[in-house]
């Protein structure tokens, strides 16, 4: 009697504190080993301890900086039609020096998760109840270059998901996981498609030659819908064990703080002097009120990489550990991410690149304790929302290797941002011209869609809202100098 009155204690003491709803309590205790069918004390404070753990580490996981080489790799099993980890599958752990193999599944899981993405598009998914014979006609199905190629008669009006590449000079091909087929593009309209891109490609196919009518790229998903599929599995990455969607506390968090702040800079000059005051002035109007963090993405230095840019760079964070501690509130409050770009100290310009090297920011982050030096691309959590930053200079890139070189009057930001969102992937681009390590493509992903995506590039800022997504170019802070 007194046992019982004691597990009664227990249960009520731990309801008051309001950290978990009764039904995810009595859940708990299946999860743990019992000796008999009795709900002993000690079973019930064991539960209410690994509900109290629980919730701590949704307190701690607040605010998390996710390096490219910590985001978890799923990959698609078409069989099960779901993300499998990479543990429960036969395929090895990543490594830098990729094979073969690595390269042909490089391109073979874009494909799985754009045809998986597009299957479930209410245009290509098919009515169990027809209740008006136009329903079924306006519907559309997918077929694969294979079909085309068992094909002696003419094929009219099909519609292929693949990669455009360029096998021959001059002639663009169309390519699948089954063959790949000659395309005629006279017929060919305006858009951001570029070579390694996928498509959705409409036409009619005669003499081993597919006549293109019209391009499309596959639907955009947004992050809820993809969510209502494969539920709280944690795609972003960072230490909750399910997707922070699903956290109602770090919602109500998120909420209670509507304060927070993120401040984002492109081209951070440290060697200029015009930069450092821009930076005291901006720190001076900020000291008031600190931001939540700073994103301080590269380059670092004006000039180019060179023999003397280390020890020049490491002069350059010290002047600015200095400004920084010329004003304690944002020392002591706000935290400071730095994001290498392209032309600084690193291992080539493979993706993704690895941060700035330690023995460069030693003494940077004893000044400034909050700091951290992170990979480029970078993953930030905030309570649920999720952010991608990406510094790599991709819409010349993208425009000087379209099929077609975009018109004048093309609106550039919205095309841009439909293609990487479309691709789910932050370089739709051929290997020679954005090279990646083979088996860490999946760390460019973009899919799930985020909250927000970053992409510091040296075209002009634009804010451009895609797919529930919030697409930035930040300032180049040389450039907004007052001239």
């Amino acid at each position: 009697r007194n046992s019982r009155a004691n597990v009664v204690h227990a249960v009520s003491a731990f309801a008051n504190t309001g950290l978990c709803p009764g039904c995810n309590f009595v859940l708990q205790i299946p999860i743990l080993s019992m000796s008999s069918n009795m709900i002993e004390q000690s079973t019930v404070e064991a539960a209410v301890q690994e509900c109290s753990q629980a919730s701590d580490e949704t307190i701690e996981n607040v605010f998390n900086i996710i390096g490219a080489f910590d985001i978890p790799r799923y990959i698609y099993n078409s069989e099960g039609k779901k993300f499998l980890p990479l543990s429960m599958t036969n395929f090895p752990v990543p490594n830098l020096f990729g094979t073969a193999r690595d390269k042909a599944e490089l391109f073979r899981e874009r494909y799985s998760i754009l045809q998986q993405r597009t299957h479930r598009h209410e245009l290509f998914t098919p009515s169990v109840i027809v209740a008006h014979p136009d329903d079924s006609r306006s519907k559309f199905q997918l077929k694969t270059i294979e079909t085309l190629l068992g094909n002696t008669a003419k094929v009219g009006e099909v519609i292929v998901l693949g990669m455009i590449t360029q096998l021959k000079e001059g002639k663009f091909f169309l390519e699948d996981p089954t063959g790949v087929v000659q395309l005629d593009l006279s017929k060919f309209h305006s858009g951001l498609y570029t070579e390694s891109c996928f498509v959705l490609a409409e036409g009619w196919y005669e003499d081993e030659v597919f006549h293109v009518n019209a391009f499309g790229f596959p639907p955009t998903e947004p992050s809820a819908t993809t969510r209502a599929f494969y539920g709280n599995v944690n795609f972003f990455g960072g230490p909750s064990s399910a997707s922070v969607k699903a956290s109602a506390k770090l919602k109500q968090l998120e909420d209670e703080n509507e304060d927070a702040m993120f401040v984002f800079l492109s081209d951070v000059w440290l060697d200029q002097a015009e930069v450092l005051e821009k930076l005291h002035t901006m720190f001076s109007g900020y000291s008031s009120a600190p931001p939540t963090c700073f994103f301080f993405c590269g380059n670092f230095s004006s000039a180019p990489y060179g023999k003397n840019q280390i020890q020049s760079l490491k002069g350059s964070l010290k002047a600015l550990a200095d400004i920084i501690c010329e004003y304690p509130s944002i020392h002591k409050s706000s935290r400071f991410v730095f994001v290498p770009g392209p032309e600084d100290p690193g291992p080539g310009s493979i993706l993704p690149r690895p941060p700035l090297p330690k023995n460069i920011t030693e003494e940077f982050r004893q000044l400034v304790p909050f700091s951290v030096f992170t990979t480029n691309p970078c993953r930030i959590q905030y309570c649920t929302q999720e952010i991608i930053i990406f510094r790599e200079d991709l819409v010349n890139k993208m425009c000087r290797n379209c099929v077609r070189f975009p018109s004048s009057n093309m609106d550039i930001p919205n095309h841009f941002v439909k293609t990487i969102l479309s691709q789910g992937h932050l370089t739709p681009l051929p290997l020679y011209v954005s090279p990646v390590y083979w088996a860490y493509d999946y760390t460019l992903r973009v899919y799930p869609v985020p909250d927000m995506l970053v992409i510091a590039d040296k075209y002009d800022p634009f804010t451009v809202t895609n797919a529930d997504c919030l697409c930035i170019n930040p300032v180049r802070l040389p450039y907004a100098l007052p001239k």
